[in-house]
Protein backbone atom coordinates (compact mmCIF):
# COMPACT_ATOMS: atom_id res chain seq x y z
CA UNK A 1 0.00 0.00 0.00
CA UNK A 2 1.18 3.20 -0.95
CA UNK A 3 -0.25 6.86 0.30
CA UNK A 4 -0.63 10.05 -1.78
CA UNK A 5 3.07 11.06 -1.21
CA UNK A 6 2.04 14.81 -2.56
CA UNK A 7 0.59 15.25 0.99
CA UNK A 8 3.94 15.14 2.44
CA UNK A 9 4.72 18.34 0.70
CA UNK A 10 1.81 20.24 2.61
CA UNK A 11 3.15 21.95 5.53
CA UNK A 12 2.03 20.15 8.68
CA UNK A 13 -0.93 22.47 9.61
CA UNK A 14 -2.81 24.71 7.52
CA UNK A 15 -2.55 28.33 8.31
CA UNK A 16 -5.23 29.14 10.40
CA UNK A 17 -5.20 26.09 12.65
CA UNK A 18 -1.37 27.58 13.68
CA UNK A 19 -3.18 30.59 14.36
CA UNK A 20 -5.96 29.34 16.66
CA UNK A 21 -3.36 26.92 18.39
CA UNK A 22 -0.83 29.65 19.47
CA UNK A 23 -3.78 31.71 20.35
CA UNK A 24 -5.46 28.92 22.19
CA UNK A 25 -1.90 28.74 24.24
CA UNK A 26 -1.65 32.40 24.82
CA UNK A 27 -4.86 32.12 26.08
CA UNK A 28 -4.35 29.48 28.80
CA UNK A 29 -1.15 31.31 29.98
CA UNK A 30 -3.50 34.41 30.49
CA UNK A 31 -6.82 33.13 31.28
CA UNK A 32 -7.21 37.21 32.48
CA UNK A 33 -6.79 38.95 29.54
CA UNK A 34 -9.44 39.22 26.72
CA UNK A 35 -8.25 38.41 23.34
CA UNK A 36 -10.23 40.06 20.25
CA UNK A 37 -9.91 38.14 17.21
CA UNK A 38 -9.94 39.93 14.05
CA UNK A 39 -8.14 36.73 12.51
CA UNK A 40 -10.96 34.33 10.71
CA UNK A 41 -13.26 35.12 8.54
CA UNK A 42 -16.26 33.56 10.29
CA UNK A 43 -19.69 35.94 10.98
CA UNK A 44 -20.77 36.99 13.86
CA UNK A 45 -24.39 38.53 13.19
CA UNK A 46 -27.23 36.05 13.43
CA UNK A 47 -29.06 34.43 10.26
CA UNK A 48 -31.73 36.78 8.67
CA UNK A 49 -35.35 36.54 9.66
CA UNK A 50 -36.62 35.37 6.42
CA UNK A 51 -34.10 32.78 6.45
CA UNK A 52 -34.62 31.39 10.18
CA UNK A 53 -38.91 31.32 8.64
CA UNK A 54 -38.05 29.25 6.04
CA UNK A 55 -35.61 26.84 7.33
CA UNK A 56 -38.28 26.21 10.69
CA UNK A 57 -41.12 25.54 7.60
CA UNK A 58 -38.22 23.08 6.35
CA UNK A 59 -38.11 21.18 9.27
CA UNK A 60 -42.01 21.14 9.21
CA UNK A 61 -41.88 19.48 6.08
CA UNK A 62 -39.73 16.82 7.46
CA UNK A 63 -41.70 16.16 10.58
CA UNK A 64 -45.16 14.88 8.30
CA UNK A 65 -45.34 11.69 5.92
CA UNK A 66 -46.71 13.93 3.02
CA UNK A 67 -44.09 16.11 2.77
CA UNK A 68 -41.13 14.61 3.99
CA UNK A 69 -38.19 14.97 2.05
CA UNK A 70 -35.54 12.32 1.56
CA UNK A 71 -32.61 12.40 -1.11
CA UNK A 72 -32.96 15.45 -2.85
CA UNK A 73 -34.21 16.37 -6.49
CA UNK A 74 -33.19 13.68 -8.84
CA UNK A 75 -31.00 15.13 -10.68
CA UNK A 76 -27.51 16.13 -11.21
CA UNK A 77 -27.05 19.65 -9.97
CA UNK A 78 -29.72 18.41 -6.65
CA UNK A 79 -30.97 21.46 -6.05
CA UNK A 80 -34.49 22.43 -5.07
CA UNK A 81 -36.41 24.06 -8.20
CA UNK A 82 -36.98 26.98 -5.90
CA UNK A 83 -33.31 27.83 -4.81
CA UNK A 84 -32.77 27.13 -8.36
CA UNK A 85 -34.77 29.70 -9.79
CA UNK A 86 -33.60 32.13 -7.02
CA UNK A 87 -29.91 32.05 -8.02
CA UNK A 88 -30.92 32.80 -11.76
CA UNK A 89 -32.99 35.65 -10.56
CA UNK A 90 -30.07 36.90 -8.67
CA UNK A 91 -27.61 36.57 -11.57
CA UNK A 92 -30.32 38.37 -14.04
CA UNK A 93 -30.72 41.43 -11.65
CA UNK A 94 -26.51 41.23 -12.29
CA UNK A 95 -27.53 41.43 -16.54
CA UNK A 96 -26.41 37.70 -16.23
CA UNK A 97 -28.57 35.25 -17.66
CA UNK A 98 -28.28 31.85 -16.66
CA UNK A 99 -30.34 28.31 -17.12
CA UNK A 100 -31.14 25.93 -14.50
CA UNK A 101 -28.98 23.25 -15.63
CA UNK A 102 -26.21 25.15 -15.47
CA UNK A 103 -26.00 25.82 -11.60
CA UNK A 104 -25.02 23.02 -9.25
CA UNK A 105 -25.86 23.35 -5.59
CA UNK A 106 -22.93 22.64 -3.01
CA UNK A 107 -22.23 22.55 0.42
CA UNK A 108 -20.12 25.55 0.49
CA UNK A 109 -17.41 27.30 -2.13
CA UNK A 110 -14.05 25.60 -0.88
CA UNK A 111 -15.72 22.22 -0.90
CA UNK A 112 -16.30 23.11 -4.87
CA UNK A 113 -13.27 25.04 -5.53
CA UNK A 114 -11.06 22.22 -4.66
CA UNK A 115 -13.57 18.99 -6.28
CA UNK A 116 -13.85 21.15 -9.51
CA UNK A 117 -10.03 19.72 -9.27
CA UNK A 118 -11.40 16.40 -10.72
CA UNK A 119 -12.29 17.16 -13.62
CA UNK A 120 -9.17 17.91 -14.67
CA UNK A 121 -5.61 16.23 -15.11
CA UNK A 122 -2.76 16.13 -12.99
CA UNK A 123 -0.52 17.63 -15.37
CA UNK A 124 -1.68 20.69 -15.66
CA UNK A 125 -0.07 23.66 -14.74
CA UNK A 126 -1.72 25.74 -11.92
CA UNK A 127 -1.36 29.78 -12.12
CA UNK A 128 -2.59 31.07 -8.87
CA UNK A 129 -2.03 34.90 -7.27
CA UNK A 130 0.55 35.13 -4.10
CA UNK A 131 -0.14 36.42 -1.56
CA UNK A 132 -3.39 33.62 -1.74
CA UNK A 133 -6.09 32.20 0.06
CA UNK A 134 -4.47 28.54 1.47
CA UNK A 135 -6.97 26.00 0.35
CA UNK A 136 -6.30 26.40 -3.48
CA UNK A 137 -2.89 25.87 -3.43
CA UNK A 138 -2.93 23.13 -1.14
CA UNK A 139 -5.86 21.31 -2.60
CA UNK A 140 -3.57 21.64 -5.95
CA UNK A 141 -0.46 20.20 -4.21
CA UNK A 142 -2.48 17.42 -3.24
CA UNK A 143 -2.92 15.85 -6.30
CA UNK A 144 1.10 17.16 -7.31
CA UNK A 145 0.46 19.64 -9.87
CA UNK A 146 2.93 22.29 -10.71
CA UNK A 147 1.45 25.37 -9.01
CA UNK A 148 2.66 28.55 -11.02
CA UNK A 149 2.61 32.14 -9.08
CA UNK A 150 1.13 35.47 -10.10
CA UNK A 151 3.03 37.96 -8.15
CA UNK A 152 0.05 40.17 -6.33
CA UNK A 153 2.45 42.94 -4.75
CA UNK A 154 2.06 47.09 -3.48
CA UNK A 155 2.90 48.14 -6.67
CA UNK A 156 0.09 46.30 -8.97
CA UNK A 157 -2.36 46.90 -5.92
CA UNK A 158 -2.28 43.31 -5.18
CA UNK A 159 -4.48 42.92 -8.32
CA UNK A 160 -1.49 40.44 -11.11
CA UNK A 161 -2.43 40.66 -14.52
CA UNK A 162 -1.68 38.17 -17.04
CA UNK A 163 1.69 37.72 -18.31
CA UNK A 164 1.59 35.91 -22.07
CA UNK A 165 5.16 34.31 -21.09
CA UNK A 166 3.53 31.96 -18.60
CA UNK A 167 1.41 29.05 -20.15
CA UNK A 168 -1.01 28.08 -17.88
CA UNK A 169 -4.07 25.61 -17.70
CA UNK A 170 -6.10 26.63 -14.83
CA UNK A 171 -6.14 29.79 -13.53
CA UNK A 172 -7.24 31.20 -9.59
CA UNK A 173 -9.01 34.53 -9.57
CA UNK A 174 -10.69 35.62 -6.46
CA UNK A 175 -12.26 39.11 -6.67
CA UNK A 176 -13.37 40.86 -4.10
CA UNK A 177 -9.70 38.77 -2.97
CA UNK A 178 -9.28 37.33 -0.10
CA UNK A 179 -6.83 37.88 1.66
CA UNK A 180 -5.87 41.45 0.39
CA UNK A 181 -9.34 42.66 -0.33
CA UNK A 182 -8.77 43.83 -3.78
CA UNK A 183 -11.14 43.78 -6.63
CA UNK A 184 -10.60 43.55 -10.36
CA UNK A 185 -12.55 46.26 -13.14
CA UNK A 186 -14.40 45.09 -16.16
CA UNK A 187 -10.97 45.89 -18.37
CA UNK A 188 -8.77 43.49 -15.96
CA UNK A 189 -11.27 41.01 -15.53
CA UNK A 190 -11.51 41.16 -19.57
CA UNK A 191 -7.71 41.11 -19.53
CA UNK A 192 -7.98 37.87 -17.62
CA UNK A 193 -10.71 36.08 -19.94
CA UNK A 194 -8.80 37.42 -23.48
CA UNK A 195 -5.46 35.86 -22.09
CA UNK A 196 -7.40 31.89 -20.86
CA UNK A 197 -9.49 32.02 -24.20
CA UNK A 198 -5.82 32.47 -25.78
CA UNK A 199 -4.49 29.90 -23.85
CA UNK A 200 -7.75 27.12 -23.71
CA UNK A 201 -6.88 27.69 -20.01
CA UNK A 202 -10.26 27.59 -17.73
CA UNK A 203 -10.35 30.06 -14.80
CA UNK A 204 -11.98 28.99 -11.83
CA UNK A 205 -13.62 32.44 -10.24
CA UNK A 206 -14.18 32.56 -6.37
CA UNK A 207 -17.04 35.15 -5.87
CA UNK A 208 -17.53 34.24 -2.19
CA UNK A 209 -17.38 38.27 -1.45
CA UNK A 210 -19.52 39.67 -4.71
CA UNK A 211 -22.04 40.89 -2.34
CA UNK A 212 -19.44 43.36 -0.78
CA UNK A 213 -18.85 45.26 -3.67
CA UNK A 214 -20.52 48.68 -3.27
CA UNK A 215 -18.86 50.27 -6.23
CA UNK A 216 -21.41 49.86 -9.42
CA UNK A 217 -18.52 49.94 -12.05
CA UNK A 218 -17.30 46.86 -10.46
CA UNK A 219 -18.07 43.01 -11.57
CA UNK A 220 -19.96 40.91 -9.21
CA UNK A 221 -19.75 37.96 -11.69
CA UNK A 222 -17.23 36.83 -14.11
CA UNK A 223 -20.20 36.28 -16.76
CA UNK A 224 -20.82 39.96 -16.70
CA UNK A 225 -17.30 39.73 -18.92
CA UNK A 226 -17.90 39.17 -23.03
CA UNK A 227 -16.48 35.79 -23.63
CA UNK A 228 -16.42 34.59 -20.23
CA UNK A 229 -19.12 31.78 -20.69
CA UNK A 230 -16.53 29.96 -22.96
CA UNK A 231 -14.00 29.80 -20.16
CA UNK A 232 -14.85 30.30 -16.47
CA UNK A 233 -16.65 28.53 -13.74
CA UNK A 234 -17.94 30.77 -11.11
CA UNK A 235 -18.32 29.44 -7.37
CA UNK A 236 -20.21 31.25 -5.13
CA UNK A 237 -20.66 30.78 -1.30
CA UNK A 238 -23.96 31.79 1.04
CA UNK A 239 -21.41 31.69 3.92
CA UNK A 240 -20.70 35.67 3.85
CA UNK A 241 -23.31 36.51 1.69
CA UNK A 242 -26.16 35.19 4.16
CA UNK A 243 -24.17 34.06 7.40
CA UNK A 244 -24.36 30.37 6.58
CA UNK A 245 -20.72 29.42 7.89
CA UNK A 246 -22.63 26.95 9.99
CA UNK A 247 -25.23 26.09 7.53
CA UNK A 248 -23.12 25.25 4.88
CA UNK A 249 -24.62 25.66 1.00
CA UNK A 250 -23.18 27.40 -2.05
CA UNK A 251 -23.34 27.07 -5.62
CA UNK A 252 -21.29 26.73 -9.16
CA UNK A 253 -22.08 27.59 -12.47
CA UNK A 254 -20.92 25.79 -15.13
CA UNK A 255 -21.35 27.12 -18.80
CA UNK A 256 -22.73 24.56 -21.18
CA UNK A 257 -20.61 26.56 -23.53
CA UNK A 258 -17.22 25.56 -22.01
CA UNK A 259 -15.62 22.66 -23.35
CA UNK A 260 -12.30 20.94 -23.25
CA UNK A 261 -10.28 18.19 -24.71
CA UNK A 262 -13.76 17.60 -26.91
CA UNK A 263 -15.76 17.38 -23.56
CA UNK A 264 -18.22 19.54 -22.02
CA UNK A 265 -17.53 20.39 -18.61
CA UNK A 266 -20.49 20.56 -17.66
CA UNK A 267 -21.56 17.23 -18.39
CA UNK A 268 -18.56 16.30 -16.70
CA UNK A 269 -18.94 18.17 -13.51
CA UNK A 270 -23.00 16.81 -13.18
CA UNK A 271 -21.19 13.18 -14.23
CA UNK A 272 -18.66 14.11 -10.68
CA UNK A 273 -21.24 15.19 -8.54
CA UNK A 274 -24.06 12.59 -9.61
CA UNK A 275 -21.04 10.00 -8.14
CA UNK A 276 -19.24 11.69 -5.50
CA UNK A 277 -22.07 13.67 -3.85
CA UNK A 278 -26.14 13.74 -2.74
CA UNK A 279 -26.43 17.58 -2.28
CA UNK A 280 -26.65 19.83 0.59
CA UNK A 281 -29.64 19.55 2.97
CA UNK A 282 -33.17 20.59 2.53
CA UNK A 283 -33.10 22.59 5.47
CA UNK A 284 -30.36 24.76 4.08
CA UNK A 285 -31.37 24.82 0.71
CA UNK A 286 -34.73 25.95 1.97
CA UNK A 287 -32.80 28.23 4.35
CA UNK A 288 -30.91 29.63 1.11
CA UNK A 289 -33.73 29.40 -1.10
CA UNK A 290 -35.03 32.91 0.88
CA UNK A 291 -31.83 34.45 0.56
CA UNK A 292 -32.66 36.23 -2.68
CA UNK A 293 -36.43 37.28 -2.61
CA UNK A 294 -36.73 40.57 -1.93
CA UNK A 295 -37.31 40.16 1.78
CA UNK A 296 -34.06 38.67 2.23
CA UNK A 297 -32.15 40.32 0.56
CA UNK A 298 -33.14 43.24 2.64
CA UNK A 299 -32.38 41.86 5.62
CA UNK A 300 -28.81 40.24 4.36
CA UNK A 301 -28.09 43.69 2.93
CA UNK A 302 -28.33 45.36 6.49
CA UNK A 303 -25.80 42.23 7.88
CA UNK A 304 -23.48 43.19 4.82
CA UNK A 305 -23.62 46.78 6.05
CA UNK A 306 -22.82 46.09 9.95
CA UNK A 307 -19.66 44.36 8.91
CA UNK A 308 -18.90 47.24 6.34
CA UNK A 309 -19.26 49.58 9.40
CA UNK A 310 -16.66 47.54 11.03
CA UNK A 311 -14.23 47.55 7.81
CA UNK A 312 -14.80 51.68 7.77
CA UNK A 313 -14.06 51.81 11.71
CA UNK A 314 -10.98 49.72 10.90
CA UNK A 315 -9.82 52.11 7.86
CA UNK A 316 -10.18 54.72 10.20
CA UNK A 317 -7.98 53.36 12.53
CA UNK A 318 -5.09 52.47 10.31
CA UNK A 319 -5.52 56.17 8.65
CA UNK A 320 -5.17 57.62 11.51
CA UNK A 321 -2.11 55.49 12.02
CA UNK A 322 -0.37 56.36 8.55
CA UNK A 323 -0.71 52.46 7.74
CA UNK A 324 -0.92 51.37 4.08
CA UNK A 325 -3.21 49.03 3.60
CA UNK A 326 -5.71 47.70 0.48
CA UNK A 327 -9.30 46.37 1.07
CA UNK A 328 -12.09 47.35 3.31
CA UNK A 329 -14.22 48.47 0.55
CA UNK A 330 -15.84 46.22 -1.99
CA UNK A 331 -14.41 43.38 0.66
CA UNK A 332 -14.77 42.59 4.30
CA UNK A 333 -10.65 42.19 4.55
CA UNK A 334 -7.93 44.71 5.36
CA UNK A 335 -4.64 43.97 4.33
CA UNK A 336 -2.13 46.23 6.04
CA UNK A 337 1.45 47.18 6.04
CA UNK A 338 3.47 45.42 9.01
CA UNK A 339 4.35 48.84 11.07
CA UNK A 340 8.30 49.41 11.75
CA UNK A 341 9.46 46.93 9.38
CA UNK A 342 7.81 44.17 11.13
CA UNK A 343 7.82 40.91 9.92
CA UNK A 344 4.13 38.94 9.05
CA UNK A 345 4.72 36.47 12.13
CA UNK A 346 6.58 39.24 14.83
CA UNK A 347 3.94 41.39 14.15
CA UNK A 348 1.32 38.72 14.38
CA UNK A 349 3.10 37.87 18.34
CA UNK A 350 3.71 41.75 19.10
CA UNK A 351 -0.27 42.92 18.66
CA UNK A 352 -0.92 39.81 20.78
CA UNK A 353 1.17 39.75 23.68
CA UNK A 354 0.70 44.00 23.82
CA UNK A 355 -2.92 44.60 22.52
CA UNK A 356 -4.41 40.63 22.84
CA UNK A 357 -5.43 41.65 19.38
CA UNK A 358 -5.96 38.61 16.41
CA UNK A 359 -5.06 39.19 13.53
CA UNK A 360 -3.46 36.60 10.05
CA UNK A 361 -0.10 36.63 9.08
CA UNK A 362 0.21 37.93 5.72
CA UNK A 363 3.21 35.25 4.87
CA UNK A 364 0.78 32.33 5.74
CA UNK A 365 -1.08 33.47 2.50
CA UNK A 366 2.66 32.74 0.38
CA UNK A 367 5.54 34.87 0.48
CA UNK A 368 4.37 38.37 -1.36
CA UNK A 369 2.21 38.32 2.15
CA UNK A 370 5.39 38.52 3.90
CA UNK A 371 5.32 42.13 6.14
CA UNK A 372 1.78 42.25 5.65
CA UNK A 373 -1.06 41.63 7.66
CA UNK A 374 -4.89 40.43 7.29
CA UNK A 375 -7.57 41.62 9.29
CA UNK A 376 -11.17 41.21 9.38
CA UNK A 377 -14.48 42.80 9.39
CA UNK A 378 -17.09 40.40 10.70
CA UNK A 379 -16.50 40.52 14.30
CA UNK A 380 -18.79 42.69 16.42
CA UNK A 381 -19.11 46.80 15.98
CA UNK A 382 -18.42 46.97 19.84
CA UNK A 383 -15.15 44.18 19.60
CA UNK A 384 -13.90 45.88 16.57
CA UNK A 385 -14.14 49.74 17.70
CA UNK A 386 -12.07 48.50 21.25
CA UNK A 387 -10.10 46.25 18.98
CA UNK A 388 -8.84 49.43 16.94
CA UNK A 389 -8.67 51.11 19.99
CA UNK A 390 -5.92 49.27 21.72
CA UNK A 391 -3.86 49.30 18.27
CA UNK A 392 -4.25 52.69 18.73
CA UNK A 393 -2.46 53.29 22.09
CA UNK A 394 0.30 50.76 21.11
CA UNK A 395 0.79 51.94 17.44
CA UNK A 396 0.86 55.66 18.00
Amino acid sequence: MKINEHFLDLSENYLFSTVGAKVSAFQKAHPDRKVIKLSIGDVTCPLAPAVIAAMHRAVEDLAHAESFKGYGPDRYCYGYDVLIDSIKGSYARKGVRISSDEVFISDGAKSDLGNLLDLFSADNAVLIPDPVYPAYVDSNRMAGRRVLFADANEENGFLPMPDEGVDADLIYICSPNNPTGAAYNRQQLKAWVDYAIRKGAVILYDAAYEYFIEDPTLPRSIFEIEGARECAIEICSYSKTAGFTGVRCGYTVVPKELNRGGASLNRLWARRQSTKFNGASYIAQMGAAAVFTEEGEREIAANIDYYRGNAKTIAHCLEELGIWYTGGKNSPYLWMKCPNGMKSWEFFDHLLERANVVGTPGSGFGKNGEGFFRLTAFGTADSTLEACQRMRELLK
